[in-house]
């Protein structure tokens, strides 16, 4: 099961400097010019999760493999980019792809070319918000066309679907992105098929400089208000800072790195965990001797979803789940002290994965 974040924004506004701190290489180009990234590069990075070196240590694990997330840096976007304006066409074809979008917003001052000659990240997003919608309604209004000749042959499908594109056009054509769009449970299926690229969720990664790295500053309270009159989130960081992080490899010596910033942390971890949790995604854990290790479903996912994580013989020969909550994993000290007092649960298909489950499925295939 594949999720992908994908890294949009203008061009100079240090997409590819963040995209090479997530996957702390510098296969994407960094250069002060506009399409420097011509191909989409992608990267698989870990989930920082605490509780699984937790659990590592309680079961004396031999490894430790963390749950990871696929990242992708999509060459920088212009105005009229819709009609094909710089790499207009690959660049909305590549966001199409992907699972939500790491919207990154220049909040910082430099030397640095910006493509539209002021800093102001509000305008920013507005313009690629702006290309986008417009890409949504060219494609929709193909679509409502194709719908509309099956619904009069009574297509049910074709009925429910030309309901919902056109409650879609009308949002886009006021302005507003398609995920807006007020929509049921059941039509949730058919929205994901329209494949908008405004109905993706969207997280706003304010780059800021130095020295706003751990506050951050007037630019990136700007887009914290607009972050969140959307219902989404606003991280800040600093790509140059965390490009600086990831070269470090000394744990001791990146902790004083951070410590000297007033950093707890690096940036990047919040970006990775607001992408997570913008995809709708939870962690469930196994852990024993050989390996502690975590693993990603979407939030509501079953038990036998989960086990089909693993492996699909899991899934299809599924028995029950054998689980035990994180806190009382730690608090009594791991699986066989949670068996001893009873506090192993046993878990059947119908079981709702809840966030920090640690699972052992029981299967006959």
């Amino acid at each position: 099961m594949g999720f992908t974040c994908g890294i949009v924004g203008l061009p100079n506004v240090g997409k590819s400097t963040l995209f090479n701190a997530l996957t702390s290489t510098q296969a994407a180009a960094a250069a002060n010019y506009p399409f420097c990234t011509i191909e989409p590069n992608t990267g698989r990075v870990p989930v920082p999760d605490a509780r699984l070196d937790r659990l590592g240590e309680i079961a004396k694990s031999a490894r430790i493999i963390p749950t990871q997330l696929t990242f992708t840096d999509i060459a920088g976007l212009v105005r009229g980019a819709s009609r094909g304006e710089g790499l207009g066409n690959q660049f909305l074809g590549n966001i199409r792809e992907t699972d939500a979008v790491l919207h990154v917003l220049r909040c910082f001052e430099s030397e640095i070319t910006h493509v539209e000659g002021t800093v102001d990240p509000v305008r920013d997003a507005e313009i690629v918000d702006t290309e986008l919608m417009l890409s949504d309604l060219e494609s929709l209004e193909r679509r409502i066309q194709a719908a509309t000749k099956r619904a009069r042959g009574n297509d049910a499908e074709a009925k429910a679907e030309l309901a919902l594109m056109e409650r879609a056009q009308a949002v886009l054509a006021e302005g507003r992105p398609a995920r807006t769009v007020a929509r049921t449970a059941e039509e949730e299926p058919i929205f994901r098929g329209l494949q908008l690229l405004t109905g993706k969720p969207v997280l706003y990664v304010c780059n800021v400089d130095e020295g706003a790295a751990a506050s951050g500053n007037a630019h990136s309270a700007r887009v914290a208000e607009r972050a969140a009159a959307e219902g989404t989130e606003a991280v800040v960081i600093c790509a140059e800072i965390e490009a600086e992080i990831a070269q470090l490899t000394d744990p001791e010596e990146r902790a004083e790195f951070l410590a000297s910033l007033d950093l707890e942390e690096p940036g990047l971890n919040k970006v990775i965990r607001a992408g997570y949790r913008k995809l709708g995604l939870i962690t469930f854990f196994t852990a024993g001797p050989k390996e502690a290790r975590a693993w990603t479903v979407t939030d509501g996912a079953s038990a036998p979803e989960a086990a089909g994580v693993i492996h699909s013989d899991f899934q299809r020969g599924f028995i029950r789940a054998e689980t035990i909550d994180y806190d009382t994993y730690v608090a009594l000290g791991g699986e066989q002290a949670c068996k001893d007092a009873g506090r192993m649960r046993q878990e059947g298909k119908d079981y709702r994965v809840a966030d920090g489950d640690i699972f052992h499925f029981r299967f006959n295939v």
